[in-house]
């Protein structure tokens, strides 16, 4: 069994038992964490010199449009409408599938960057086997795990016999072959979900066949939430689906930014989980994300990019953007009855919201662990072998203090080649937007016994040039 050995500079194990540990090293043996502490004194046959960088668990990215990736800020400045007339309603009905094959395959490379090792791709242009195949190769070959969330898409506009968005069943022949052909196991590294119109945007025997066919698959099922009540095509549907019993730990709700608290309470006691892309949210709709909402009504919402043809899927990003409006509507809810704040509402270190861990769980990988700890469990899977150099996210951290610098560490560019990928890295330049310097991922590696090593198998380095 190789064993490598990691020198953090700062080591974030999300773990109350470990805690946050200077200086630390960390052994890695195979597809565990074998040890972590200081001065291991561990054999080993690999050294990676991480001593000026931040080691902490992969990133969770709940909720992206993956295949959009090649149009990058090309609706920054859209409208909501806009995104529906343009993007949604007729770019994205073109797609061929060697269009969703690429467009997933660069987004799901470009999360990697980003340090996100899990990811939930919420594929909803989809309109035959063939193109619903190609995104789950894509992500497969990317090396990323994640969870497959099959939509149906729309036709192309003036489709004749095309019908009303709100009467879209879900395609059962699709799913049913998708589910017992390349999805037939959910013990591998990319597995499936449902990605389906609820009751906010389809009729009621639309979304009972729809919420129906993912609890008849054993599947995961993921929806969005994203009108007031009033303008919701079944305003009480999803109440009505819990009362049936199809709402639960196996659902996803993603947005309920209209959603008041004690409508999110409800929800959130009936098991199902609650995504929220702040970043999105603040672009579209003036109801504000629903994160603290959700945080006030018991529940741990994860985050997720969602359209990077309108704002970044950068997960650092999208954490800033949650703490930070999280703290703004706190004030004007203080303000508003002349209270003075005394305290943070979110603090950064709260597993909801930063990093979002508790979206591993509700990715479905519950056998992969969230957090940098002994021997528990296998750490996440990023490239096919047990083990990642995307596996660990390091960013540089201040050499002229014992903390580290805040989670900003943003890549605005990036080249890599086919051989920049998972388990395959070799040098990626970047810009850090953390440290203002040129930054690229450049494993040091040297061996206890003077061999010299390949890149490391057990954390991606972010380091200084």
């Amino acid at each position: 069994m190789k064993r490598t050995l990691i020198r953090c500079g700062d080591l974030v194990s999300m773990d109350d038992g470990i805690g946050d540990l200077r200086d630390a090293e960390m052994l890695i043996g195979e597809d565990h964490i074998l040890a972590i502490g200081k001065r291991l004194d561990a054999a080993h046959d690999e050294l990676i010199d991480a001593s000026t960088m931040i080691a902490m668990p992969g990133l969770v990215n709940m909720h992206l449009h993956t295949f959009q990736t090649g149009l990058r800020a090309f609706g920054s400045e859209w409208t909501p409408a806009d995104y529906f007339t343009i993007l949604y309603g007729d770019i994205a009905t073109r797609f061929t599938p060697q269009d969703n094959y690429l467009g997933t395959l660069a987004g799901a490379l470009n999360q990697l960057d980003c340090g996100v090792t899990t990811l939930f791709d919420y594929c909803h242009n989809l309109r035959s086997l063939e193109q619903a195949e190609a995104s789950a190769e894509a992500l497969e070959q990317s090396g990323i795990r994640a969870v497959f969330g099959h939509g149906d898409g729309i036709k192309p506009p003036g489709t004749p016999g095309a019908p009303a968005a709100e009467k879209r069943l879900h395609p059962r022949d699709r799913a049913q072959a998708l589910r017992q052909g390349r999805f037939a196991s959910d013990d591998r590294r990319v597995t499936m979900a449902l990605a389906i119109a609820g009751p906010h945007w389809a009729d009621w025997e639309t979304s009972l066949h729809n919420a129906r066919l993912g609890k008849e698959l054993g599947l995961l099922v993921s929806s969005h939430v994203t009108k007031p009540r009033q303008l919701a095509v079944v305003p009480d549907g999803y109440e009505r689906l819990a009362a049936l019993g199809l709402l639960g730990e196996d659902h996803n709700l993603v947005h309920c930014n209209f959603l008041e608290r004690e409508e999110i309470a409800r929800l959130v006691g009936t098991g199902a989980s609650i995504t929220t892309t702040n970043l999105a949210e603040l672009h579209d709709h003036a109801s504000g994300p629903a994160t603290l909402r959700v945080v006030q009504g018991g529940g741990l919402p994860s985050l997720g990019g969602d359209v990077e043809a309108m704002t970044t899927a950068d997960m650092f990003r999208e954490m800033q953007a949650a703490l930070l409006h999280a703290r703004h509507q706190s004030l004007r809810e203080a303000s508003a009855t002349g209270a003075v704040p005394t305290a943070i509402p979110i603090r950064s270190r709260r597993p909801c919201v930063g990093p979002p861990w508790a979206g591993r769980r509700r990715c479905a990988c519950r056998t992969r662990s969230a957090r940098s700890r002994p021997a528990r469990r296998p750490i996440s899977c990023s490239c096919g072998r047990r083990i990642s150099i995307s596996g660990r996210c390091m960013i540089p951290s201040s050499p002229s203090s014992s903390r580290p610098m805040p989670a900003m560490s943003t890549p605005s560019s990036s080249t890599a080649s086919p051989a920049n990928r998972a388990g395959g890295f070799r040098w990626t330049r970047r810009s850090c937007r953390g440290c203002a310097r040129s930054c690229r991922l450049r494993p040091r590696a040297s061996s206890g016994n003077g061999r010299r090593g390949g890149p490391s198998e057990g954390a991606g380095l972010h380091g200084r040039r």
